[in-house]
């Protein structure tokens, strides 16, 4: 009998002692820290979901540890203070004003506007993506201009450059052709220029450009070689859009891939505001241009201005012979003297003498 109580006892101490052992590791459990993963899904719940704070989070979930641990999230914190000045910093320097070449032929819009309407009837979201017809311009620059002084600064260089503008052209017609759509990213789309002597003309020009606003201090966007393109459809006009769209299916200008716009003449360039209001027509507000070229030189030349004061002058001679003798005819019908009284006394004298004599006669 003692033997078996004693047995009886033995397996009671070890069952207590396993009890025991699960109990204590289940306490440490408990004590044991959250996870950097755990720690992550609760926090994406949090308002500030969106803020760039994965570095500051993770660091965090430690931070009770020891003091290294909160050593790096004091840095944590400086590595999201410095992204938001970096991001402060360059909302600062976006560009907010171009040099825009202004597309006005009307052949090239009307084209533009049947590829838009096509587009549309295909994918009725992207209404919202289209460029108007009296916005299509092809820009040359771009820049940040952050004062008053600094947008006079940039109406200077303009005006500076149509001196070289001037002798790049040498008085010659600069005609840009339009043709053929591409994209950038599906993001934009745009008509392309066709590659000839005057669109090397036009980069050349815009490098001139670029240089004599560097020059004046004004800086002009990336060292990307220049590319001339006409935008006539882009993403990034709607937020809303760019939610529902991320990219622009190029099937739906397929028909339009190697279409013929129309060529432009050169003959303006408009220093433009990106803020600013735009103009009734569509246009953007500008601050300043130059004006060149074809559309320039069609004034009257000389000749041509000999022709019209020469006929001026005959129509301004008739016009006071004509004015001379209507005051003339008034002047002489006013007087009593004058041959038209005259004539009608004469009238009257005769009619009075012939009265008198049927009256002598039986």
């Amino acid at each position: 009998m003692c033997y078996f109580n004693y047995i009886t006892d033995g397996l009671e101490n070890v069952q207590q002692k396993k009890i025991f052992k699960e109990n204590k590791e289940k306490t440490l459990q408990r004590e044991e820290p959250c996870a950097a993963d755990s720690v992550d899904s609760l926090m994406a719940e949090m308002p500030f979901v969106d803020t760039d704070i994965e570095e500051e989070c993770a660091m965090h979930a430690t931070s009770e540890l020891n003091s290294k641990k909160k050593r790096k999230r004091t840095t944590g914190r400086d590595v999201e203070e410095g992204i938001e000045r970096k991001k402060k910093k360059n909302k600062q320097h976006q560009p907010n004003y171009f040099v825009s070449l202004p597309i006005t032929n009307p052949k090239i819009t009307g084209s533009i506007q049947a590829v838009q309407d096509a587009i549309i009837q295909k994918d009725q979201r992207l209404s919202k993506a289209m460029v108007r017809s009296g916005s299509l311009h092809v820009t040359m620059l771009v820049m940040h201009l952050s004062s008053e002084e600094e947008i006079s600064i940039a109406v200077g260089a303009l005006s500076d450059s149509k001196v070289f503008v001037d002798n790049l052209l040498k008085g010659k017609r600069v005609d840009l052709s339009f043709q053929g759509i591409d994209h950038f990213r599906n993001q934009v789309g745009f008509v392309n220029l066709a590659e000839n002597d005057h669109t090397t003309l036009l980069k050349e020009i815009a490098e001139t450009m670029k240089m004599i606003f560097q020059e004046k201090g004004i800086m002009t966007g990336e060292e990307r070689a220049f590319k001339p393109h006409l935008t006539f459809m882009k993403l990034s006009k709607s937020t809303e859009l760019r939610k529902q769209v991320k990219k622009i299916d190029s099937s739906l200008y397929e028909d339009f891939k190697n279409h013929y716009f129309g060529d432009e003449i050169l003959h303006r360039f408009d220093l433009c505001s990106m803020l600013k209001k735009k103009q009734p027509n569509g246009y953007y507000y500008c601050e300043s241009s130059i004006v060149f070229g074809e559309k320039q030189a069609a004034e009257p030349d000389d000749a041509e201005l000999v022709s019209l004061s020469k006929r001026l002058v005959e129509n301004a001679v008739l016009k006071a012979v004509q004015q001379y003798l209507e005051e003339t005819q008034n002047k002489s019908r006013q007087t009593d003297g004058s041959p038209a009284k005259t004539e009608e006394a004469a009238s009257g004298s005769k009619n009075e003498s012939d009265n008198d004599n049927s009256k002598k006669e039986p």
